[in-house]
């Protein structure tokens, strides 16, 4: 068994299935909530060296994903952590995060930014398990942030760690 990490663009056509895919399971648990604002995405924020996409691949098949791209001048911003279903609780979204934080100290940057939804409380308990700090009440019930003046999303920030200058 053969684990790799692979840079790749979001438009490659084996990451499409996989996409659509997580756009459904975002769809099953929230219907139609977060389409009244969908987000304009462009390909070129996810490409070096401002942005980055990764799988994680098993024997050459694509078993977990992540991306980032600029937030901010010194904020990079993750989306699309997505792990096979059949694999789940494994860990492997936590390989991602943590590949995609060095990759992005790498990259210059200094902070992570990241939003989950009100109706995903394995991707809290995740981000809370590698230090990332809620920019919400976390004993609050979550779906009270469905509800105005709150947008769904829960907000993340998570300061990486300063890259070590060798003498």
């Amino acid at each position: 068994m053969r684990e790799q990490f692979r840079d790749v663009s979001p438009e490659v056509p084996e990451l499409q299935p996989i996409i659509a895919g997580l756009f459904g399971e975002y769809e099953a648990r929230y219907g139609d909530y977060f389409s009244r604002d969908a987000e304009v995405e462009l390909t070129e924020w996810y490409l070096a060296p401002q942005g980055l996409f990764i799988v994680l691949e098993r024997d050459g098949e694509i078993i977990a994903t992540g991306a980032y791209k600029p937030f901010g001048e010194q904020t990079a911003e993750v989306k699309r952590i997505w792990t096979h279903p059949a694999l789940r609780q494994q860990g492997l979204a936590q390989r991602v995060m943590r590949e995609l934080e060095s990759r992005a100290q790498v990259a210059g940057y200094r902070h992570i930014y990241l939003t989950t939804g009100f109706r995903q409380p394995e991707a809290v308990k995740l981000y809370l398990s590698l230090g990332y700090q809620p920019q919400f009440d976390i004993h609050r019930n979550r779906e009270e942030y469905s509800v105005a003046p709150f947008d769904g999303r829960l907000r993340f920030t998570k300061e990486l760690a300063r890259l070590s200058k060798t003498a």
